[in-house]
């Protein structure tokens, strides 16, 4: 028994020097697509529907899927409502009704570019602080 277990201890050092976490080893899986799938990215953003203002109408948020995001990202894309909540700065929680877009893409610098320029573009036609913009790399089969 003991020597199995200094012949796993050493295994762990000629492996990689260190332990993984099993969500470590899960996110090393992820980022090694098989041969069936590729690499892309996962972006999600969060856009806050109120403005100082008013809200942003159905069609202005139509309007700008299709100006601003299907031009930068015409091979699909996944939208849909949510309610979000957050603190402000003196520490009330507000709540907004929000808009959540979701694009898989490569990782490429003109798929970086896009995003930030429909951040911007939002931010700027709304009068909005930010847009939360998360991601994560997926594998996709196809």
């Amino acid at each position: 028994m003991a020597i199995v277990a200094t012949f796993i201890f050493a295994a762990g050092f000629v492996a990689g020097g260190r332990w993984q976490t099993p969500v470590a080893a899960q996110a090393q899986a992820a980022g090694q697509c098989g041969p069936a799938s590729a690499s892309q990215v996962r972006t999600t953003l969060y856009f806050a529907r109120q403005r100082p203002n008013g809200w942003v109408s159905e069609l202005e948020w139509q309007l700008f899927l299709r100006d601003e995001v299907t031009k930068r990202f015409p091979d699909g894309l996944t939208v849909w409502e949510a309610q979000g909540q957050w603190r402000d700065p003196a520490g009330t929680i507000d709540h907004e009704q929000s808009e959540v877009l979701l694009l898989v893409h490569p990782d490429t610098p003109q798929a970086r570019q896009g995003i930030q320029a429909v951040i911007n573009a939002y931010r700027k036609a709304f009068d909005q602080q930010s847009v939360l913009w998360e991601e994560a790399r997926v594998c996709v089969a196809g």
